[in-house]
C-alpha cells in the first residue's frame, strides 16, 4: 500500500545551514520511526512558508545514503495570515505494510503546535 507520511519542523533564521540541517534531521527521524527504504518512496513534497528562501530543502535529501535517486519538489505553502512562521513541511509518498494507524508522523520545534493529535509517544 502507499501511504503518505508527514513531518513538519520550524528554524530561527532563514539561513541555508539552519534550514539544511533542521530539513534533515527531520527527515531522518520519518525514516527511521517509520522503517523507510528509499527504494520504497515514489516522491516527496516539501514546502516552505514565504519566509523562508535562502535554500531548496531537498538539497539535503540528495545527502543521504541511497536518496539520490527519489524524486523531491518544493514548493511555497499557501501564506495563510496567523500561521506558524519559518516552518518547513514534508509529506513523503512509499509504499508500506503500515496501516494509516500505525504511520508515525514527525513533528520537530515549534510544529508540534501543527497536529498535537498526530503526536505518538515513545
Amino acid at each position: 500500500m502507499t501511504r503518505g507520511v508527514r513531518g513538519a519542523t520550524t528554524v530561527s533564521l532563514n539561513e541555508e545551514k539552519e534550514i539544511l540541517k533542521n530539513t534533515k534531521v527531520l527527515v531522518e527521524e520519518m525514516i527511521e520511526k517509520n522503517d523507510i527504504s528509499a527504494s520504497d518512496v515514489s516522491h516527496v513534497f516539501i514546502s516552505v512558508t514565504r519566509d523562508l528562501n535562502a535554500t531548496f530543502p531537498a538539497k539535503v535529501l540528495r545527502e543521504i545514503e541511497g536518496w539520490k535517486y527519489v524524486p523531491v519538489m518544493c514548493m511555497a505553502e499557501i501564506d495563510v495570515p496567523n500561521s506558524l512562521p519559518k516552518c518547513i513541511r514534508i509529506m513523503m509518498v512509499t509504499n508500506t505494510g503500515l496501516s494509516q494507524e500505525e504511520i508515525i508522523h514527525v513533528f520537530q520545534n515549534e510544529a508540534v503546535k501543527l497536529r498535537p493529535d498526530l503526536i505518538k509517544g515513545e
